[in-house]
């Protein structure tokens, strides 16, 4: 007896490889993959604006880094003797609100620098409720724990989050004519709407991705959100929150995504990258033994035999400091 429902996800035609850059935005899922793409030394940009959850502020972010249009000072606000910006996530904050609008304007440069040079565009959509201020109708991306009178909560329609793509869209094409974009629906449940409106909302955002994937070349979906409400459905695979999917999940629709979008190669050298942080997660039981410090030199050579392609640096220089720390340790001992 079969107790799960699987199904086939047809492997994409254009895949990822390590040699060309990725742009990740989106729910903390995208923040998820970003990451996992990240610690397998894919050039990715993840996040640059910190979690995002709505379609019209990640829309908005992207279209403004292209455009490189200036952050509005208008939609900075104070919290804690800390500075942060209505359109980002409370990640980027800063003790003056001019250092704020000057690491905004980095951000917007590098996210620039990377969708133009970018094979792929992750975008993940969380929810498709938003809350704009209660003054001006704007949609903010986060609200950044300020009073609730000052935002009124509205459910977009298709027409609002088609009007956002298209105002990326544009730009982005001229920008970058040949990249692939993947749009996902995070399988992150919103509880705090209610369980039939994040249903609902979800659902809106599943037929805004069908209509795009169905009127706009480059434009495919990834079924990440029923990976986890059908195949992995049970709530055994859901953090303690009931909201969050576990590692194990996570891993799971990991696995799947690379299925879809590596090739054979890529797959292999994913392989030898894992074999490494597998290596560096080892714990010794004497750090300063002859074998360990055998086992940190293998170590490096596994790393320079995967080429200068792919930065090893931060975790070498930590091989090193060990290696150090050893031959110190050994010159102390015969003085």
């Amino acid at each position: 007896m079969d107790f799960r429902t699987t199904f086939t996800i047809p492997s994409a035609s254009n895949k990822i490889a390590h040699d060309t850059g990725i742009v990740s935005i989106g729910s903390c899922f995208s923040t998820m993959i970003g990451s996992r793409l990240e610690k397998r030394k894919f050039k990715v940009l993840n996040n640059p604006f910190g979690t995002i959850f709505n379609p019209i502020s990640i829309f908005k972010l992207l279209q403004q880094a292209i455009t490189l249009l200036p952050f509005e000072e208008a939609l900075v606000v104070e919290r804690d003797h800390h500075f942060f910006h209505y359109d980002t996530h409370s990640d980027l904050n800063h003790p003056q609100a001019e250092g704020l609008m000057k690491r905004l304007a980095e951000q917007q440069v590098l996210c620039k620098e990377y969708l133009s040079a970018a094979s792929h565009i992750i975008i993940t959509l969380g929810t498709a409720y938003v809350y704009q201020m209660s003054t001006t109708g704007e949609i903010v991306a986060n609200c950044h724990k300020q009073p609730q009178r000052l935002f009124d909560k509205k459910l977009l329609n298709l027409d609002e989050m088609k009007a956002a793509f298209w105002d990326f869209y544009r730009p982005f094409r001229a920008l970058n004519p040949s990249a692939e974009i993947i749009l996902t629906v995070s399988p992150v449940r919103h509880l705090k709407d209610g369980i039939p409106e994040n249903q609902l909302s979800k659902s809106l955002l599943r037929v805004f991705v069908h209509q795009m994937q169905q009127e706009v070349p480059h434009v495919h979906y990834f079924p990440s959100y029923e990976l986890m409400m059908d195949d992995l459905r049970d709530y055994r695979y859901y953090k303690e929150d009931m909201i969050h999917p576990t590692p194990f999940a996570e891993q799971y629709i990991w696995k799947l995504f690379s299925d879809t979008y590596f090739d054979q190669e890529t797959i292999h050298i994913i392989r030898k990258i894992e074999s490494i942080l597998a290596d560096l997660q080892h714990k010794p039981f004497h750090a300063e033994s002859k074998a360990h410090q055998q086992f940190l030199l293998k170590l490096l050579q596994k790393m320079e035999q995967m080429g200068p392609s792919f930065d090893f640096s931060k975790e070498r220089d930590a091989i090193n400091r060990q290696l150090t720390t050893k031959s110190s340790h050994d010159d102390s001992k015969s003085q």
